[in-house]
């Protein structure tokens, strides 16, 4: 009766039961894990967010496929204001990211083709690609003391099937910046084996400190056909709005568009109100990125004193949300995670769930309040020792 693109099961891992038995029992669980910004304690601007959604406008309902003339403008400002120019004929708003990944699966894949995640990074691209009849296939990110794209693995990867790479910069998790070295030599593979690439820069502005050999957004690239998204979800910490957007550039990028507005006109998914605030939300929202900024970096610094010394390391981390434990293989990633929820009320994730290809890892969140992530340390720490 249902289709098999969605022939999976997903029963619940012991890691969850035992977090329903926790929280039944009203044990105080220490979560570790926390991903959304509207529930990690940031001040937001209440009023000007909630005055910019009552605009007039959002009453006439006056449909654009690729998105309003002002929300675009509004994009297009927010790269200028990062010293990057995107014309806003080159962007087309989605609801979130992964519908724009959805989109760009209609559009450069038929049923069965492939495409090319990083691996470690975040566990949706295969469901995302499954719904569209596709496939995804991974390569590998190195770390030597810090990440880098595994090129050779990379060319493995491609045949016949594939049609885009997808990079995620900075990586989630590992929070790895691709190189201005690394998006030349990518651009030059995927003109050389005609793919595109799709440049997910949601954590972007999450970078800790400077360096210039980064590659902060590859937007500007002018070889292969290039897609860059992002979106409110993270830059102004309200995944709520549901507005994303994705960026387009490099070789037949006005077609792409085309007929990207055409699969965008079948779905008109945007909602007006947010597309007619997105103006003063975008204007409005240094202040919120500036308090995860802080959150982030403090609960990082945090981190490394409290593991230096231990039996644990904390890998190299360049920017976004996320920070990765290497912890001792004594035990499995499985086991670390369940033995920290079930003596010390700790949540944090295995690395398995980012696809490591090793063990053992434990992947903690930074976006966490900041007494409860020194609590949640301070017991890992000990558990450890």
């Amino acid at each position: 009766m249902f289709s098999r693109r969605l022939n999976w099961d997903a029963p619940p891992n012991p890691l969850s039961l035992l977090l329903e038995e926790k929280k039944r029992a009203g044990a105080r669980v220490l979560d570790l894990t926390e991903s959304n910004p509207t529930r990690a304690g940031f001040h937001y601007p209440e009023r000007a967010i909630l005055d910019a959604l009552a605009d007039p406008a959002a009453l006439r309902y006056d449909p654009d496929p690729r998105g309003l003339d002002c929300a675009r403008e509004a994009v297009s400002r927010y790269y200028a204001q990062r010293g990057a120019v995107v014309e806003p004929s080159q962007i087309l708003l989605t609801a979130s990211t992964s519908e724009a990944y959805a989109y760009l699966f209609k559009l450069l894949a038929d049923p069965g083709d492939e495409v090319l995640i990083p691996r470690p990074s975040y566990p949706l691209f295969e469901f995302l690609a499954r719904l569209e009849s596709g496939a995804v296939r991974p390569y590998s990110l190195r770390y030597d003391g810090a990440w880098h794209i595994d090129f050779d693995s990379l060319e493995r990867a491609i045949d016949g099937r594939t049609r885009a790479v997808v990079v995620v910069n900075p990586n989630n998790p590992t929070g790895s910046f691709v190189k201005r070295d690394e998006a030349e030599r990518l651009q030059a593979l995927a003109q050389r084996h005609d793919l595109a690439i799709i440049s997910d820069e949601v954590f972007s502005d999450y970078a800790f400190g400077e360096d210039p050999n980064r590659a902060k957004t590859v937007i500007g690239a002018r070889g292969a056909l290039t897609f860059c998204l992002s979106g409110l979800s993270k830059i102004a910490g309200l995944p709520q709005m549901k507005l994303a957007w994705m960026a387009c550039g490099g070789k037949n990028h006005e077609p792409a568009l085309r007929k990207l507005e055409w699969i965008a006109d079948t779905y008109l998914s945007v909602s007006t109100p947010v597309q007619a605030a997105l103006f003063q939300i975008l204007e409005g929202s240094t202040d919120v990125r500036d308090q995860i900024r802080r959150r982030t970096a403090s609960n990082l610094a945090l981190l490394r004193e409290q593991t230096s010394g231990s039996a644990a390391g904390v890998l190299e981390v360049e920017g976004g949300w996320y920070a990765i434990l290497r912890v001792p293989q004594t035990r499995s990633e499985e086991e670390w995670v369940t033995t920290l929820l079930r003596e010390r009320d700790v949540l944090g994730q295995p690395g398995f769930f980012y696809d490591f290809e090793s063990e053992a890892f434990l992947v903690l969140s930074l976006l966490t309040e900041g007494e409860t992530f020194q609590e949640g340390v301070r017991r890992l720490v000990f558990h450890l020792s």
